[in-house]
């Protein structure tokens, strides 16, 4: 996904009967009514959370939708919100159980009820979205509402699922206004969360105003809120020079970044290390030009991280050797381990093996607008034609348009951001490289499928570091991906705002109600 998140430390996660949080949010005199505006270069994809597994649309979820769970600012255990209590039922871990907390309402008025939350699951599963979440809750089974009390059923022990739940793919939405079996297609959002979208149009803004029903785990609400989409980073930092908006965001341009100053009085500088990843993602599937293992791991000899994160990203970004970042439980340089240096001679010789015929031609897909994404796309081409190895074709499309080209396996090779769902290597593992992952680049491996699926039955996280381990090990081999770089989160603001090193801190929540005039 996702796609900033803070670099969290994730040490020993208890995952037992979780105590109630918060109540009601009252309105604080710290926040005037005046809108604070947000500027971002992530776009929603969509509004119903069935249909949406990026960055852009999960951020606009975090302020309007509820789940049963949340994680506090810096918190490495999720915590309830829409739940007074959660917990496994059992030794095995198959057994998920939550109590509703009492008082809920969507913006309509109408009261929530468990059989809500099971619908709202249920939907997510049915409908199956091509760029949807439904893959990150691939070990939920079942899911019964009884009274108060939500049961999930999972098919095998996954400790990591209340960190799913904490996820848009846990938004609680109401069944009058969402189909049971096909996406809600209008600019309407019927939710639980701490904001209401007032309106809405694609591509230019979201307006958010506090939701006076709210009950969940935020304590203090923020004022109204005025979210700007920009077409790319160099149309934000012109809306950030003229002061169209108050904060900046996912991303502004990188020679922007590294100029930042922290000590000029006129704005604040939020900067951070993150968990953010970007990886290059192939198409693996018979009779592509990438389908051998042996071209793939060609190309892994040829990549320089450090010229890319100095020559495109100005030093913003740290080159990444591995798909669990650093800061994460388990991180390895697995990449690193394999493919210490760049070597030509070693990269031929693979491709003499394979009996391909050179230069191997192939399209590199990138979405137009984000971030610097054309700028390393020409980079990575140019890596890969000095060797005389390759021949790589570019082609930028929308958003949108990306998403559907690498769903729909038309793409030979792609580069992805993701940011984190969570704080747990897991966000790394089965969406990424399981056989059903949502990047889809047709890889499949028994053995990274039992190595997350036993990395996942383990309570207590640090004692899955061996599992997540060899799993970086294994895909250092089969390359279906190659790491890139690691973000930093920037964020800027005007001098009279406050909050902003809150917005977003690794949890995967995204909170506009921390954004206050000072």
């Amino acid at each position: 996904m996702r796609s900033v998140r803070i670099r969290i430390l994730v040490g020993l996660l208890a995952l037992a009967t979780v105590g109630v949080g918060a109540w009601q949010l009252l309105p604080s005199q710290q926040h005037t009514a005046r809108t604070i505006t947000v500027g971002t270069t992530d776009a929603v994809t969509s509004l119903d959370p069935a249909g949406a597994y990026d960055a852009g649309s999960w951020a606009l979820f975090s302020n309007v939708f509820q789940s049963l769970l949340t994680f506090e600012p810096g918190g490495a255990t999720p915590v309830p919100d829409a739940a007074s209590s959660c917990a496994f039922v059992g030794g095995d871990l198959r057994t998920y159980r939550c109590e509703l907390r009492d008082g809920l309402t969507f913006a309509s008025g109408r009261a929530v009820t468990a059989q809500d939350v099971k619908y709202s699951f249920d939907r997510v599963k049915k409908i199956n979205s091509d760029v949807g979440p439904a893959s990150l809750l691939n070990t939920l089974s079942s899911v019964s509402a009884s009274g108060r009390t939500v049961t999930f059923r999972l098919s095998s022990p996954d400790a990591t699922f209340p960190f799913k739940v904490a996820t848009g793919a846990g938004s609680i939405v109401d069944p009058v206004t969402y189909p049971a079996d096909k996406l809600r297609t209008d600019n309407g959002v019927d939710g639980t969360g701490p904001y209401v979208l007032t309106s809405f149009t694609k591509g230019k803004k979201a307006v958010l105003t506090p939701n006076s029903r709210f009950k969940g785990a935020v304590e203090d609400g923020g004022g109204p809120v005025e979210l700007r989409y920009y077409a790319d980073a160099d149309a934000l930092d012109r809306a950030w020079e003229a002061r169209q908006v108050d904060v900046a965001t996912r991303q502004l341009p990188p020679k922007v970044l590294a100029a930042l100053n922290p000590s000029d009085p006129k704005q604040r500088v939020s900067e951070a290390d993150s968990s953010e990843t970007r990886n290059l993602y192939f198409n693996t599937r018979p009779g592509k030009p990438l389908h051998d293992p042996r071209v793939r791991q060609a190309v892994a000899w040829l990549i320089d991280r450090g010229r890319l994160a100095a020559n495109v990203y100005d030093g913003t970004v740290d080159p990444l050797y591995s798909l669990v970042p650093t800061g994460i439980t388990g991180h390895t340089a697995s990449f690193f381990d394999t493919y210490p240096e760049q070597d030509p001679a070693k990269a031929r010789q693979l491709l003499t093996e394979a009996g391909v015929s050179l230069p191997v031609r192939f399209t590199y897909g990138y979405a137009e607008g984000r971030g610097a994404a054309a700028q390393e796309a020409a980079e990575i081409k140019r890596q890969l034609e000095a060797s005389g190895l390759f021949k790589v074709s570019l082609k930028g499309y929308q958003w949108d348009g990306f998403q559907k080209e690498w769903a729909s396996g038309r793409l030979d090779a792609y580069a992805v951001g993701w940011v984190a769902d969570f704080p747990d290597p897991d966000t790394f593992g089965s969406p990424l490289v399981g056989t059903h992952g949502t990047m889809n680049t047709g890889y499949s491996s028994k053995t990274v499928d039992r190595l997350i699926q036993a990395s996942q039955r383990y309570a207590d996280r640090s004692q899955a570091t061996k599992d997540i381990g060899t799993l970086q090990e294994t895909i250092a081999r089969d390359v279906p991906v190659i790491p890139l770089w690691q973000a930093k989160e920037y964020v800027v603001s005007s001098e009279d705002i406050g909050g902003g090193q809150y917005l977003s801190d690794g949890t995967g929540v995204f909170r506009l109600w921390r954004l206050s005039w000072l």
